[in-house]
């Protein structure tokens, strides 16, 4: 996916998406989509109860440098309603980002996230990314254990400063299509909540503070 582009996708279902960059008057589109998770969804994606996103937590999620920050935004392309996001931000190790990605609740299982992580592969590659960081929480035994068969070779675990366990999963090489790879599955795993891919801790240290 060309920086700054967008492209129409059309899911298994025949329903169709429009996947862009989001931008910095997306407040109040990413808002509304957040409105729209479930509190399940929400706890299973911030590792925490949130009841909603502040002007700042806004303000860090739209106002994106497209380079170590990316953000890609996908929405209904009957009625323009927002339907999911799929981000990656880069760490302190250059070649690495921590990825996440949110699906609505009524999109979840119709394809969605696969589109918005297979364009994210994409723009982190011509960004210079190697490697994704899926954050999970250490006692998902489940989730651990779906990555060990998922997961591409070369991947790895490790515990973060915060105590979770991260998932260090590889990037397919340019031109290898990541839909068909163990890397598409694992990271597919990760959309629907079976893999929890989170940023929030990264996120929350970067905004500035505790709420």
């Amino acid at each position: 996916m060309p920086k700054g582009t967008s492209e129409t996708v059309e899911l298994r279902d025949g329903s169709t998406i429009t996947i862009r960059p989001i931008r910095a008057d997306d407040k109040d589109v990413l808002a509304a989509g957040f409105a729209r998770l479930s509190p399940e969804s929400r706890y299973r994606r911030f590792f925490a109860p949130l009841s909603e996103l502040t002007p700042r937590d806004l303000a860090y999620l739209t106002e994106v440098d497209h380079h170590d920050h990316e953000a890609l935004i996908g929405f209904d392309s009957s009625t323009g309603d927002p339907v999911g996001v799929a981000r990656y931000v880069r760490g302190a190790e250059p070649t690495e980002a921590e990825v996440a990605v949110v699906v609505v609740d009524d999109w979840q299982g119709r394809g969605v996230a696969t589109a918005l992580l297979d364009l994210l592969v994409s723009r982190a590659r011509e960004e210079g990314i190697e490697h994704f960081i899926a954050l999970v929480m250490s006692e998902n035994e489940e989730a651990i254990g779906m990555f060990d068969t998922l997961a591409p070779d070369g991947s790895a675990q490790r515990r973060s400063a915060s105590g979770h366990t991260e998932l260090v999963i590889d990037l397919p090489e340019p031109g290898a299509p990541p839909d068909e790879s163990r890397l598409g599955r694992a990271l597919r795993a990760a959309a629907r909540g079976a893999l929890v891919a989170n940023p929030w801790s990264l996120i929350r240290e970067r905004i500035g503070g505790e709420r």
